[in-house]
C-alpha cells in the first residue's frame, strides 16, 4: 500500500463506484468523482466551485424536509468533526429524487483544524431490478416510450394477475392512484416539452423508491398507478405520503428557477369481493376527496 504513489490513489479515488466530493468550509464543492456525476446527473464541471446546496443535491429526509436549510449530515460533520451516515434523497438533474446512503467525514489539517468535509454517497435504488423490467416490457410492447413505466394495458394485467394471487395465497395488495395537480396550468404555462419533462422526473421517483416486486406505471395523461404487494393499509398510506412528499420536494431548472409540482393520491387496499373495476373506482373517488381536500394530499380508505 505504501508503494501506491499519488496518481494511482487519485485514479482509485476517481473510479470508485460510490460518489464522492469534498468540499471546503463553506461547503463548496472542490472534487466530484465520475460515480458522483452518475449517480447525480452533474458533470464535475457544473458543480466544481459551487455550493452544494445550490440547485444541485439539495437533499431532502423520507419526509421531504430539506436538510440543506438546516444542519445537514456533512455540515454537522463540519461543525463538530464527528463521522455521521444517514439515508436521504437527493435531487437528479432531471428533476427525481434517488434515495441514498451518505457517510461523511471532516477534512483536517496536521493540526486538527477542520477544513472541509467529505462526503460519499451510495445510491440504494433498485436501478437494475426497475432496467430489467424496461428491457421486458420493450420486448412486450407494453410500455410507456414518455416514462419508461409500464402503460395501461400492462397494469390491468398485473392487476388480474394480484387478484389471482391474493384470491389463491391470499396475499394482499394495495393501489396507489395518482394524478399530478394543476398539471394543464405547466403545458398552457410553460409548453407541452416541459410537461413531459415533469411526467419524466415523476415516472422517475416512482422508478428509484419502489420495491423489485411493486410496479408503477401510467395510467393516461397525467395519471399514474401503484400496485403494491403485500403491505398493510397503514403501510400504504406511508408510503404513498413518502412518494408525495418527495414529489413536492423535486423540482426541475427551466429558465434558471425552480419548477415545482404536487401531486394528489388516492390508497385502497383490495377487498374481499371486489373486481378490478370496483377497486379502480373506489381509488379514483379517494383521489377525487384528495383534489376536494385542497390537492397535494393523500386519502385512504
Amino acid at each position: 500500500m505504501k508503494q501506491l504513489g499519488e496518481d494511482s490513489w487519485a485514479r482509485i479515488v476517481e473510479n470508485l463506484h460510490d460518489g464522492l466530493y469534498f468540499v471546503d468550509s463553506n461547503r463548496i464543492i472542490t472534487y466530484w468523482n465520475k460515480a458522483a456525476e452518475r449517480i447525480s446527473g452533474f458533470a464535475s464541471a457544473e458543480v466544481i466551485g459551487k455550493c452544494c446546496a445550490d440547485h444541485i443535491l439539495s437533499h431532502v429526509d423520507c419526509n421531504g424536509a430539506s436538510l440543506c436549510l438546516g444542519m445537514c449530515p456533512l455540515a454537522a460533520t463540519i461543525a463538530d468533526g464527528i463521522e455521521r451516515s444517514a439515508e436521504v434523497y437527493l435531487h437528479h438533474k432531471d428533476g427525481h429524487r434517488v434515495p441514498v446512503l451518505v457517510r461523511t467525514s471532516p477534512l483536517a489539517d496536521p493540526q486538527g483544524k477542520i477544513l472541509g468535509g467529505i462526503e460519499l454517497f451510495t445510491d440504494i435504488s433498485n436501478i437494475q431490478a426497475n432496467t430489467l423490467r424496461v428491457l421486458e416490457l420493450e420486448k412486450l410492447a407494453l410500455l410507456d416510450n414518455l416514462t419508461q413505466l409500464a402503460n395501461r394495458n400492462y397494469i390491468e394485467k398485473e392487476l388480474l394477475a394480484r387478484f389471482d394471487e391474493q384470491k389463491r395465497f391470499a396475499i394482499p395488495f394495495g393501489i396507489l392512484f395518482i394524478d399530478i395537480d394543476h398539471f394543464k396550468r405547466v403545458n398552457d404555462t410553460y409548453g407541452h416539452s416541459v410537461g413531459d419533462e415533469v411526467l419524466r422526473f415523476i415516472a422517475q421517483t416512482f422508478t428509484a423508491n419502489s420495491r423489485p416486486f411493486d410496479l408503477y406505471g401510467r395510467w393516461g395523461g397525467e395519471e399514474f398507478l401503484g400496485i403494491i404487494r403485500n403491505i398493510t393499509a397503514e403501510a400504504l398510506e406511508n408510503l404513498g405520503n413518502r412518494l408525495r412528499g418527495l414529489i413536492e420536494n423535486s423540482y426541475i431548472i427551466h429558465d434558471g428557477k425552480r419548477l415545482q409540482v404536487t401531486v394528489s393520491i388516492g390508497a385502497t387496499q383490495v377487498r374481499e369481493h371486489d373486481t378490478v373495476a370496483m377497486l379502480i373506482t373506489r381509488a379514483d373517488a379517494l383521489l377525487y376527496q384528495s383534489k376536494q381536500r385542497g390537492r397535494n394530499c393523500l386519502t385512504s380508505g
